[in-house]
């Protein structure tokens, strides 16, 4: 035995030798709840299990954390049939103790076959539906169902239980008495097994006295007797006069009487069935209906992506493709040579032909060549400074007028054809910061920190990223 304060083992003395705990009545209700459990595992042997679940309640009163008791438990649940109540008290056993508790071995026993797991299930939902018949007046429905029950888990008592006091209410003793002797072999203490059994052997015992009394009554009964002289005549009863007559009609009252209750009992319960049938075929049916919906949906979608994909993928083909099948940039770079060579002071038509050309285009009909690069690099170099002196000139004016949003492609297009114009540069990471685009106006203020250090531009670059940092 442990210290509940400290966890150290106690000795003898009703205080704790290493915290000085006073463990008097600590140990008293250990030592209750060790013998309620002691009682409840003499019980089970002698498969008193009614007994045996209210002893080790009793021990898991005084002490929760006995995980020997609840374990007992369990198994005295799983024998009567209540596999559920088994499996919570093993579960809450694991968590006391999650090493070296045989509840692990329990619970595998049944978590890891499906079969028994799907017979649970079966038998839980099988159960509520004969209660469900039995507040629905449907006995003999009910009585089928735990049936059922009792073939997948003949060890349900209160399957047992329910079905004879069903037998009882139709007055079937003797099948009522087989499910409730079934009963005490499994748990020979049941209250509510004992208390059914004595009612139907009330039943039972006076009937055998009444048949044989009935039967001397009607041999009595049979005949008639009566003096004539000295003579006694013996008339059999079945000389009386209107003896066919109340025989055929009485038949017929019986076959009226058959009728009537198959009617009423017979008939709803097959309605009954039927519509339970029918609801699960509706059930079926709309399952496989939504599965079907969601597959088209599924594939709408799908179709829907592909289709603008395809249209996206048509529009950079017509972008990158001329009319006559060759490469754009191809083309526009021919167009600007012949535009230098036609009229070299046409500077602006020659740019306006480079700024179509995309150099990240690759293609399997054309690729990039030297002579492509170093004919787009020496028109670029021609006209390059002119541009950029147009652009930049274009684009300050903006920038001094707050025109921001003309400013900025005028300014790139200028560091583009000139990177060596720093100006271009810097009043393009102004004019993204007073635009509100924070992260270009980084990327622009670290580009002159690294392309043009030591210079004024830098400086001021720097404290333009510090006072941005600090703002965040």
């Amino acid at each position: 035995m442990r210290c509940y304060n400290c966890g150290c083992n106690l000795s003898e003395h009703d205080f704790c030798t290493s915290c000085g705990a006073d463990v008097s009545l600590y140990k008293k209700i250990i030592y209750i709840s060790n013998r309620f459990y002691n009682e409840g595992l003499e019980k089970a042997s002698v498969r008193d299990l009614t007994g045996a679940i209210s002893s080790l309640r009793q021990s898991l009163k005084f002490n929760k954390n006995n995980v020997e008791a609840r374990n007992l438990l369990g198994l005295v649940y799983f024998e009567t049939g209540e596999v559920v109540a088994a499996l919570s008290e093993w579960v809450i056993s694991k968590n006391l103790r999650p090493k070296k508790n045989i509840a692990d071995d329990y619970i595998d026993m049944i978590q890891t076959n499906p079969s028994r797991l799907d017979t649970i299930n079966q038998t839980i939902k099988k159960y509520n539906q004969a209660l469900t018949y039995c507040h629905q007046d449907s006995l003999d429905l009910a009585i089928i169902q735990l049936k059922k029950v009792l073939s997948l888990n003949p060890k349900f008592i209160r399957a047992h239980q329910l079905l004879a006091l069903l037998y009882i209410n139709n007055e079937d003793w003797e099948k009522a008495k087989r499910e409730l002797t079934k009963c005490v072999q499994i748990d020979t203490n049941n209250t509510i097994t004992l208390r059914y059994l004595k009612e139907v052997d009330e039943m039972l015992a006076p009937e055998e006295g009444v048949k044989t009394n009935n039967r001397k009554k009607n041999q009595s009964d049979e005949v008639i007797k009566y003096q004539s002289g000295n003579e006694t005549i013996i008339q059999p009863m079945n000389m009386k006069e209107g003896k066919g007559v109340g025989s055929l009609l009485n038949l017929g009252i019986g076959l009226v009487i058959g009728i009537a209750i198959a009617y009423c009992l017979i008939l709803p319960a097959r309605i009954q069935t039927a519509k339970a049938n029918i609801n699960d075929e509706l059930r079926i049916v709309s399952e496989q209906s939504d599965a079907k919906t969601a597959t088209i949906d599924e594939l709408e979608q799908q179709l829907s992506e592909l289709q603008e994909s395809n249209s996206n993928l048509e529009q950079d083909l017509q972008a990158y493709m001329g009319k006559d099948g060759s490469l754009q940039s191809l083309d526009s770079l021919m167009k600007a040579a012949n535009a230098y060579l036609t009229n070299p002071e046409d500077i602006t038509t020659v740019a306006d032909y480079l700024e179509e050309i995309d150099l990240d285009i690759q293609s399997e009909e054309v690729e990039k060549s030297e002579a492509f690069e170093g004919l787009y690099n020496t028109l670029l170099a021609l006209v390059g400074p002119s541009v950029a002196e147009s652009y930049y000139n274009d684009g300050y004016e903006a920038y001094r007028q707050e025109n921001y949003e003309d400013a900025i492609p005028n300014l790139e297009k200028a560091f583009q054809y000139d990177p060596t114009n720093g100006e271009a540069l810097y009043n393009l990471a102004n004019a993204y910061y007073r635009s509100g685009k924070e992260e270009e106006a980084k990327a622009a203020y670290q580009q002159i920190i690294e392309l043009f250090p030591g210079t004024e531009k830098a400086s001021k670059s720097e404290t333009f990223l510090a006072e941005m940092e600090s703002e965040e």
